[in-house]
C-alpha cells in the first residue's frame, strides 16, 4: 500500500514541477518532527502493550523499539505524499484561479 500511495502522488513532482523532493531539507523539516513524534508514542503503546502488529501482516523486520519497518515507512511515506498532494493542489489552484 505504501507503494501505491506513493506512485499516486509522486508523479505530481514531475507533472506539475513543484520541486518537493528537491528540497530534501525542507521536507526533512516537515516530516521527521511529526514521524519522530508518533514513532515515540507506537514505542510507547507497543511497550506497555496497547496495541501489536499481526505478524502476518507485516514482513517481519523488526526496527529499534521493536517497531516493524513498515511502521517507520508509514510515518515517512504519508506525510512526503501528503505535501507533494498539497503542493500540486496549489499549482493546479494558482493556475485555474487566474
Amino acid at each position: 500500500m505504501l507503494v501505491f500511495t506513493m506512485a499516486g502522488s509522486w508523479w505530481l513532482e514531475f507533472a506539475f514541477k513543484i520541486k518537493v523532493l528537491r528540497r530534501p531539507r525542507i521536507l526533512f523539516s516537515s516530516v521527521f518532527p511529526v514521524a519522530l513524534f508518533f514513532l515515540i508514542w507506537d514505542a510507547f503503546a507497543i511497550n506497555q502493550s496497547h496495541w501489536d502488529f499481526d505478524p502476518h501482516q507485516i514482513l517481519g523486520i523488526i526496527g529499534p523499539f521493536n517497531i516493524p519497518i513498515e511502521e517507520y515507512l508509514f510515518f515517512i511515506v504519508i506525510p512526503i505524499a501528503a505535501v507533494l498532494t498539497l503542493e500540486g493542489v496549489k499549482v493546479v489552484m494558482k493556475r485555474f484561479s487566474k
